[in-house]
């Protein structure tokens, strides 16, 4: 059994305590040992000793609402992507094999960046791309982050993937669910409110009835999937909650009842993410690509972003579980960024950064259903962590430079490792 010990630094365990002086313990591919304090010698002839000195040890990031098939990351802006001011990248066709080229990319991109597992809030266009790429991740044929793929978002209107219209009413919606599961889709997206971005006054209008929501979601216990939904409005928020959706996106709007209603299901199988990342590229970051600040009004994102500053601060109070995850995968916020959503969970939302942090492993981990595997150190959980230069969780923008993070590890296995950690080896070497 191979052994590697991860000690000299401080572990961050997920849980939003304070790092500690400490060491972990990993062997093959999960978690052994976590300790406090360091021991100077190996323990075990077959060991190799990771040294930390300066750095910390952390869970690897988990990215709660990834578009891994959205054309924008780092180092590849697609302006051709940019709604609602241009959406040219579909009139030149994207063919399918091309699409999933582009989300490889993306996913080793996003790896990169320190996150080693996503969940998907909806593919960007029908098709079975996305979980192509799930399982070309999970088999090791490249790079990525474990994935739960999301079908491509329905509105109240869809368009099914021979360009055809399909109907609306509760059947449709199962018709809807049962092909995408078919398909080999973990989630199911849904548009439950139409957007400002899209239409002037679209965040308020709420797109299903109730009878379709709950449709959805007796056809998604059936299919064995799980939903998704964007929901703007107070009435879409409250659908989700009352149907059991798992991913409950932006929820801008909430009023009091549906705040009510997230609080009631904070301890079960219900996660919030505001996707903050994209609404503040959008109010501070989009001239150049033509989002002046007239267009960020006309979009409804000034008044978006004041709205979740005043909004998510509540849902802190509540307890209610608010992950980041903020609509990475357009030129003005591309993929790969991703870890700026944590500044902006304490900058905007007013968390401390051990809050942020814990989102982004611990919750994540539940989120994806693997709350007791995923996202904290602690023995017997996968062996994905980071370490990181200095100590994130009294800076968290420190995980936006690549160069600070060290190591990169997915299930025991190194992604990365900086020659600054000065690895040694006695006996077998982890891979």
């Amino acid at each position: 059994m191979s052994r590697t010990v991860f000690t000299g630094g401080l572990v961050f365990d997920g849980t939003g305590t304070q790092p500690f002086p400490g060491e972990v313990v990993v062997e093959d591919k999960r978690v052994t040992h976590v300790a406090h304090g360091w021991t100077e010698a190996p323990r075990h002839h077959e060991e190799r000793r990771v040294d930390c000195t300066g750095s910390t040890v952390m869970p690897g990031l988990i990215e709660a609402h990834s578009h891994l098939t959205f054309p924008s990351a780092v180092g590849h802006l697609e302006p051709r992507f940019n709604p609602p001011l241009d959406v040219s990248f579909f009139h030149g066709g994207c063919m399918p094999d091309d699409h999933l080229t582009l989300a490889e990319r993306n996913a080793g991109i996003l790896l990169d960046a320190g996150f080693t597992t996503a969940y998907s809030a909806g593919s960007l266009t029908p098709g079975t791309v996305e979980v192509r790429l799930r399982d070309r991740i999970r088999s090791g044929a490249i790079p990525g982050p474990r994935l739960r793929a999301a079908s491509f978002e329905r509105d109240s209107a869809p368009l099914r993937p021979d360009g055809t219209p399909t109907s609306t009413g509760a059947e449709a919606v199962r018709e809807f669910v049962a092909e995408q599961a078919a398909l080999g889709y973990d989630n199911v997206k849904f548009l439950l409110s139409n957007d400002d971005v899209f239409t002037p006054g679209g965040s308020q209008q709420t797109q299903y009835t109730a009878a379709e929501a709950q449709a959805a979601a007796e056809q998604a216990r059936e299919s064995g999937v799980w939903l998704n939904c964007h929901a703007q409005s107070a009435e879409a928020v409250k659908l989700a909650v009352r149907n059991g959706f798992r991913a409950v996106y932006h929820c801008t709007y909430a009023d009091e009842e549906a705040l009510d209603l997230l609080e009631a299901r904070k301890d079960d199988d219900l996660f919030v993410a505001p996707a903050v990342g994209i609404v503040y590229a959008n109010v501070h970051e989009g001239e150049e690509f033509g989002i002046t600040r007239e267009v960020a009004e006309r979009m409804g994102q000034p008044q978006c972003l004041e709205t979740m500053a005043e909004l998510y601060p509540e849902m802190r109070r509540r307890g209610i579980p608010v992950l980041p995850g903020g609509d990475y995968g357009f030129p003005n916020n591309p993929i790969g960024r991703n870890a700026r959503d944590l500044d902006l969970f304490v900058r905007v939302f007013g968390y401390a950064p051990t809050e942020a942090l814990s989102a982004a492993t611990m919750l994540g981990g539940r989120l994806m259903g693997m709350g007791d595997e995923l996202g904290l150190l602690a023995p017997g959980y996968l062996a994905d962590l980071l370490v990181v230069r200095g100590n994130p969780a009294e800076d968290v923008t420190l995980l936006q430079d690549r160069a600070n993070l060290l190591a990169i590890v997915q299930e025991g296995r190194f992604h990365k490792a900086d020659a600054a950690l000065g690895l040694t080896e006695v006996g077998a070497a982890t891979n």
